[in-house]
């Protein structure tokens, strides 16, 4: 299928909300990779946001500010969920909404989660599905008033386990299939909130590593996905927001991974709190949670 005809047969209008202008699947059914039949069934948990669990086919939901608002940015969200779920609202349609209000284009992710029973192999499903979404935006870019080169990702605890991947591996995770994966898949730059960075025992989130890797993954494949360990000078410049009481990720994440962005001179924000443990969104459900926004408003007028 080429890229001339990904939108007339995908293109589906959002009535439920708003500020959505398509929803689109990232593959034809027959051309999902990494994909066998199931009786799974996607679902979402009564809780008090939207937390949707065993994926079945990956789908991108375009969010656009107007045309004499945009600035020719555009942002993949990636949400967090501990590969075992997509906290789709909390960190994904929330952040659309507010860099819409500051002019850039945002698109939503709900990928595939790992250890579905509809995924082969499990690692790979994640970040084929990222790596497919940045080809779709960058394919559609004048169609979004979107820039190439002014392309970035944000993503949230494993969300940010899966931004820094999209950021810092450069193999093609799946075969090419159709006009759309001739586009480069690598974000311009990235916006990492209280991530998951390595696989270490040590230090990483122990739920996302036995989601993504098994809970027996071989010591190659730990090294291919502690992505402290993938950067290179060729990395995009990266801002970074992670809290000292986060018992859940620890912040030593975010502290490896600025060392190796320093030591391979990629420029580098990192911002600590002394509040505000884990999963805090965009700050605004609590007074003890940082603020950081703002910060990360200024930080996107350079990139």
């Amino acid at each position: 299928m080429t890229k001339r005809l990904l939108l007339p047969l995908f293109f589906m209008m959002t009535i439920s909300n708003g500020f959505a202008q398509q929803l689109l699947p990232l593959w034809e059914d027959k051309d999902i990779p990494n994909y066998q039949k199931s009786k799974e069934k996607e679902f979402i948990p009564e809780r008090n946001i939207i937390f949707i669990q065993k994926v079945q086919k990956p789908t991108l939901e375009v969010f656009l500010p107007s045309k004499q608002s945009a600035n020719g940015k555009g942002v993949l969200i990636l949400p967090g969920g501990g590969y075992g779920g997509v906290a789709y609202d909390w960190e994904g349609t929330d952040y659309a909404k507010w860099l819409n209000s500051k002019g850039i284009a945002a698109f939503v992710l709900k990928y595939r989660m790992p250890q579905s029973a509809s995924v082969q192999t499990s690692h790979l499903a994640p970040i084929q599905d990222a790596q497919r979404a940045m080809r779709i935006i960058r394919s559609n870019a004048t169609s979004y008033n979107v820039d190439k080169g002014k392309i970035g990702v944000i993503g949230s605890s494993a969300g940010g386990h899966l931004a820094s991947t999209l950021g810092t591996h450069s193999k093609a995770y799946y075969p090419a299939k159709d006009e759309i994966d001739q586009e480069r898949f690598e974000p311009d730059f990235m916006l990492l909130v209280y991530p998951v960075i390595t696989m270490k025992k040590e230090v990483t989130h122990m739920g996302s590593r036995n989601n993504l890797l098994g809970k027996s993954a071989s010591e190659a494949l730990v090294a291919q996905f502690s992505n402290e360990l993938q950067v290179n000078e060729n990395t995009p410049a990266t801002f970074i927001v992670h809290s000292g009481d986060d018992g859940a990720v620890s912040v030593e994440n975010s502290i490896l991974f600025y060392q190796a962005l320093v030591k391979h001179n990629v420029k580098a924000d990192l911002h600590f709190y002394p509040t505000g443990k884990h999963g805090y969104g965009m700050g605004i459900a609590s007074d003890h949670a940082p603020k950081w926004t703002g910060l990360a408003e200024e930080w996107l007028k350079l990139r």
